[in-house]
């Protein structure tokens, strides 16, 4: 798949079939979110990775929206430490690196949709995190289980000419 291509195809995947990620895909996502740009450099994150099937059941029980994770190959959390600074870097670096996964995911046909995490507690539990740490997002993945990814030609958004401004608004 083009760049474009897997732009244009990417959309959030709740539901997922029982094949696994191939460890060379894994490796190439994650590598992806590491190599994502971030603010002066700091790299914020880290990544724990988990494809344990009882694991993803109980990780799903982080957000009342996170039930996708339940039935996914494999999650990835997205985890911070604490601030540096004050603002909102961090939170803007993630979502390149989330982004970053997501892309590279759809290049390779696999399906992703994101979460917030409400139940820090719970999270820093599973994923056994430093006391300084928390869970500021998770990604599933897996292979669609409705149709497999491809271009979607009439994508659900506010038209171009209603988003996009030249020069002024």
């Amino acid at each position: 798949m083009q760049t474009w291509e897997a732009v244009t195809s990417r959309r959030n995947v709740r539901s997922f079939t029982e094949q696994q990620i191939g460890s060379e895909d894994l490796h190439r996502i994650l590598e992806a979110g590491r190599r994502a740009p971030s603010s002066r450099n700091l790299q914020p994150w880290d990544f724990v990775v988990v494809t344990d099937r009882a694991e993803l059941q109980e990780l799903s029980k982080v957000w009342v929206g996170a039930g996708h994770v339940a039935g996914a190959a494999t999650a990835i959390a997205l985890i911070i430490g604490p601030a540096e600074e004050p603002g909102h870097r961090d939170e803007f670096d993630l979502g390149q690196a989330t982004m970053a996964m997501m892309i590279t995911a759809a290049d390779a046909g696999i399906g992703s949709a994101h979460s917030a995490v409400g139940d820090q507690d719970l999270a820093s539990q599973l994923l056994g995190l430093p006391a300084d740490h928390s869970c500021a997002y998770l990604i599933s993945l897996g292979y669609p289980a409705d149709r497999p990814l491809a271009p979607i030609t009439r994508p659900d958004r506010r038209p171009f000419d209603e988003v996009v401004h030249w020069g002024r608004w």
